[in-house]
């Protein structure tokens, strides 16, 4: 009885404490509605619009950008709720929705931040088969409903029957944190799950997508080198005299014991019927070849960067509140300043605002699908504009004929 006061005490103090307004000036809380704001706006209609540009361009519609789709439905979540309903909470300390709506909120911003997590190991997963083993990810749907399942059976269960003191036991609930909030074993768990194991999953295939293109780009500079020493050992001039005879002149170094060197220079001339067509269809399936190799490394090289820049993303946002969080649970939430938490906390959600931006930089077919997007946006604007001016002048008419 003494420990579930205790604890209900320590959930009381958190709440107490967590309001920016009771810690900093009245200037500094009206720059943070603007900035947590303008953070909110950006992620809804940037993440909105990467999936209307799913929508517009049918060239998206392939098995991997599935995975794309999927990570930013759950950025545009997290703007949509998660984030606007926090504002209140994060400014105040107080939570004034009532409980139905605490445990909704808290189960949809574990599991949407899970799933986004787990989107960059699909992401990476598929640019690591596409580059080591020239294949794509079979079942995208499949494991992409595989990811939303998991997230929510990773915290939904603990949230909605997880014994909580302040929730459960009070009529006016003031304080909304999950039943494990101070459970440092489970908040550790939850992390090596949610963070760490990604972490290592896209470390090892970022890495490993790293090593395929260093060990084919040093094949193909061995195999230039190769082709052309041989170039150099076989010179010759090959001249076409007419169309049944062919000149062919070579210069051959010869060493004698001394160790000098003689060149000669040997002409032959064969007549036979020559072929234009087939002379060339070697050297040309080896061009063609060498270019379609040079093409796909080039793409796997752009594929890598455009990871890199995701994955660095996630790392830095995610990496202050999984790490901040456990040591919080491990202290019983002594030790770190309440903001710093609620700061790492915003720093996650900034994850979701940035995708969006990062998509059309990483990904050609996102940059033209982008464009779309807005010429389409010119033209139902365009069209809004035309029917409103005609509307307009049509009631303008008959306000004159009265």
């Amino acid at each position: 009885m003494n420990s579930n006061n205790s604890t209900a005490e320590d959930f009381s103090l958190i709440g107490q404490n967590t309001g920016l307004e009771m810690q900093f000036s009245e200037g500094i809380v009206i720059l943070v509605i603007v900035l947590t704001s303008c953070l909110i706006s950006l992620t809804v209609l940037g993440n909105t619009f990467v999936i209307l540009a799913f929508i517009v361009d049918k060239r998206l519609r392939n098995q991997s950008d599935f995975v794309l789709l999927n990570m930013a439905i759950c950025d545009f979540l997290i703007g949509a709720f998660p984030s606007p309903v926090y504002v209140p909470y994060f400014l105040t300390g107080k939570w004034m929705s009532g409980r139905f709506l605490c445990k909704l909120w808290m189960t949809i911003d574990y599991t949407v931040c899970t799933a986004s997590s787990f989107n960059i190991v699909l992401i990476s997963y598929d640019r690591y088969l596409s580059v080591t083993k020239a294949v794509s990810m079979q079942s995208h749907l499949g494991v992409i409903a595989s990811v939303w399942i998991f997230s929510f059976l990773l915290y939904g269960p603990a949230i909605l029957s997880w014994k909580n003191d302040v929730i459960d036991s009070n009529s006016s609930v003031t304080t909304c944190v999950p039943g494990f909030y101070d459970i440092w074993y489970f908040k550790f768990g939850t992390s090596c799950v949610e963070f760490a194991f990604p972490l290592i999953s896209i470390s090892f295939f970022n890495l490993s997508i790293y090593c395929s293109i260093k060990k084919r780009g040093r094949k193909k500079r061995q195999k230039s080198m190769l082709q052309n020493s041989k170039g150099k050992e076989n010179d010759g001039n090959l001249h076409i005299i007419s169309t049944n005879s062919v000149l062919f002149s070579a210069q051959l170094h010869v060493t004698e014991n001394l160790g000098t060197e003689k060149r000669l220079t040997v002409s032959l001339r064969h007549c036979f019927p020559y072929r234009k067509p087939s002379s060339f269809t070697h050297n040309e399936a080896t061009l063609q070849h060498r270019n379609i190799s040079q093409v796909k490394l080039s793409r796997d090289e752009k594929i890598a960067r455009s990871l890199s820049i995701l994955v660095g993303a996630f790392v830095i946002c995610w990496a202050p509140y999984t790490f901040l969080s456990s040591i919080r649970a491990a202290c019983s939430g002594f030790g770190v300043k309440s903001y710093w938490y609620e700061i790492t906390i915003w720093i996650l959600y900034m994850n979701s605002a940035i995708n969006p931006i990062l998509y059309p930089l990483c990904h050609k077919n996102y940059r033209k699908a982008c464009s779309l997007v807005v010429k389409k946006i010119k033209e139902f604007v365009m069209n809004k504009s035309v029917t409103i001016s005609y509307w307009r002048s049509e009631s303008h008419k008959i306000v004159v004929s009265e």
